[in-house]
């Protein structure tokens, strides 16, 4: 059994894998302050809670999209599986081929994230990872990265609004009482949860007109469960997207 995580600018996401079984799938908060004791200690209770022995770990390995936190969650994780991780990165091998300009740009999340879409979902396809960032992830029919779009994620926006303007709420995501809202709250609650779906939609639909052909759309990431309910596009989630991602790389470099 291993331990993956996945080190993301809101969430870390912590799971266990035994041969092809995710055991759990948990979400941390990311927080820089925090030292690779108080990390170990955090990840060492999730275990517990899921009545995991960490001496029945055999090793484990992480990808961060958060520089100053690899170092510190790498030795967090070397103190729970008493073994140093396999850290996604350059040298790493993760059979993907990659084709935009700079493939060393191209985030580790993503990486993970493609690698795992591949392997379980028919291509061409797009991974839509709905977190800090929305971001999507394009693979062709040759099983290749041919690049993507970033735009502010659901809650970075909702954020900036509420922080620009005197007379806007702080707001749940619970879903509005009918789509045309009738008061402030739904009409933020509408344009939000509506907005970023028909968002998702439009950026499908012209990556199929710019590929000329139809594509899996895969859902991950915290924000997908608000989302993706009202997308009129088939989105296939997978909220395991990234350890699945982790477990095929670890098993690649073994």
């Amino acid at each position: 059994m291993i331990l993956a995580v996945d080190i993301g600018n809101t969430y870390i996401v912590v799971g266990c894998i035994r041969d092809d079984e995710i055991i759990f799938v948990e979400r941390l908060h990311t927080d820089t302050k925090k030292s690779e004791l108080e990390y170990a200690i955090s990840i060492k209770t999730v275990l517990e809670i899921y009545g995991v022995d960490r001496r029945e770990l055999d090793g484990g390995i992480l990808s961060s999209a958060v520089p100053p936190l690899t170092g510190v969650m790498r030795r967090a994780a070397a103190k729970v599986t008493g073994r140093e991780p396999l850290v996604v990165g350059p040298g790493v091998k993760t059979g993907l081929d990659i084709r935009i300009d700079n493939p060393a740009q191209l985030g580790s999340d993503l990486v993970v994230g493609a690698v795992a879409a591949i392997e379980e979902y028919p291509c061409p396809l797009v991974v839509v990872d709905l977190g800090t960032a929305t971001t999507f992830t394009v693979v062709n029919e040759k099983k290749q990265v041919m690049g993507g779009m970033i735009m502010p994620g659901v809650g970075v926006a909702l954020d900036a609004m509420i922080s620009r303007t005197s007379q806007l709420p702080k707001i749940s995501l619970d879903p509005p009482k009918k789509f045309i809202g009738s008061n402030t709250i739904d009409c933020m609650k509408s344009g939000v949860l509506y907005g970023n779906a028909a968002c998702v939609d439009g950026m499908i639909g012209r990556i199929e007109e710019e590929l000329g052909q139809k594509v899996s759309v895969i859902a991950t990431g915290g924000m997908a469960k608000y989302i993706a309910p009202y997308c009129r596009r088939e989105l296939r989630m997978d909220d395991a997207l990234l350890l699945k991602g982790l477990k095929l790389i670890y098993r690649r470099n073994q």
